[in-house]
């Protein structure tokens, strides 16, 4: 293996002390400009790179930022919404030729301890953060940390400062004070009056609302607006209501076969995910249950998958890659000094297909 060339191999190529090389290299004073040139000549011929960690040590910034992702393992294999939102945050960041620290966890709690370890190294300069959370416990770590922060999603009910894991530190040396905390935000709530107005118009009255992980500020809001807007219209709890999962297409499926097993199932069916929707659609078609005409179902975020299934099932769709680059975009517009912020992405748009239809007749209301 070539060994990687030093600001010593440079000195010695171009006839200086390392000490001018450092100097050079590091836009400082103390050679003149035909030395700095020669220097940078050199440097790019022997095809030398500056070395992170060594930056980081010195103050300067460490050239990438980080992700977290506390999800069950087994969630994100076929899951297309974070291969789409890394895709949007990977096209920015490389045009900024910053680097993506990627890390799935456990927990929160996890997150957090990463969250540290990152800032006591100086691995990153910032991080996005996703899935916020009821009492989320990480702005709060952040801010103690002075870690710039963008929050995909929009945040829930801050946790009280116990709630924060781990004990406290110190400020970092490069300034006190909390760092920024921007967010980019959907908006769910809307996205969810969407789906119940066109199902609602179609004559369905009992729907149930296939749901995500509970404790994600997303996942409450859709719910709550799915309460809200059933309300609006008259329908109470026993016609409309939601049952939570992981995400996972096991979980989908197993939650859908319990609410059509029961005395008076539901006629229309709107899940959290393509994945779950798919499951949810194959266990119908198990069941002897035709789609759309005895059950329509919605899927939360389109992707190949609701395009390729039969019948292709109606979906929110939304610009998923649009808003890993619009989080990227707020994060380095963070880095380089500007205010924080919240920045909103375009709302998501229903699509109907062919999975959903008039309710059946002669249901009981």
């Amino acid at each position: 293996m070539a060994r990687r060339p030093t600001i010593k191999d440079i000195a010695r190529r171009a006839g200086v002390s390392e000490s001018a090389v450092s100097f050079a290299l590091n836009d400082r004073p103390g050679v003149s400009r035909d030395t700095r040139a020669r220097i940078r000549r050199v440097a790019e011929e022997l095809g030398w790179q500056a070395n992170s960690a060594a930056r980081a040590l010195s103050g300067e910034r460490s050239g990438a930022v980080g992700l977290v992702l506390a999800r069950p393992a087994h969630t994100l294999g076929v899951e297309s919404f974070f291969l789409q939102l890394v895709s949007g945050i990977q096209e920015v960041l490389s045009a900024a030729r910053t680097a993506l620290l990627f890390q799935v966890v456990e927990d929160v709690d996890a997150e957090c301890a990463v969250y540290r370890r990152w800032w006591a190294e100086r691995r990153v300069d910032g991080v996005l953060v996703v899935d916020p959370r009821t009492g989320d416990p990480r702005p709060a770590l952040l801010a103690e940390l002075g870690l710039p922060a963008v929050t995909i999603g929009e945040p829930g009910p801050p946790a009280g400062p116990s709630a924060v894991p781990g004990p406290s530190v110190p400020g970092p040396s490069t300034g006190a004070g909390a760092s920024p905390v921007s967010s980019v935000r959907a908006d769910d709530a809307g996205a969810m009056a969407q789906v119940l107005e066109h199902l609602h118009g179609l004559g369905h009255r009992r729907i149930v609302h296939i749901a995500g992980l509970p404790g994600l500020a997303h996942t409450v809001r859709r719910m709550e607006s799915l309460r809200a807007e059933a309300e609006r219209r008259g329908l109470g709890p026993d016609h409309v209501r939601s049952v939570v999962t992981d995400y996972s297409d096991a979980e989908g499926a197993a939650a859908t076969r319990r609410v059509l097993a029961e005395p008076r199932p539901p006629t229309a069916l709107v899940y959290d995910n393509d994945v779950m929707a798919v499951a949810g659609s194959a266990v119908a078609a198990e069941l002897g249950i035709p789609v759309p005409h005895r059950l329509s179902i919605v899927a939360w975020d389109d992707s190949a998958l609701c395009r390729v299934t039969h019948p292709r099932l109606t979906a929110l769709v939304r610009d998923t890659a649009g808003f890993g680059r619009l989080a990227a975009e707020e994060l380095l517009s963070v880095l380089a000094g500007g205010p924080a912020g919240v920045r909103e992405s375009e709302r998501p748009r229903l699509e109907p297909r062919e999975s959903t239809a008039p309710a059946p007749a002669h249901t009981d209301s």
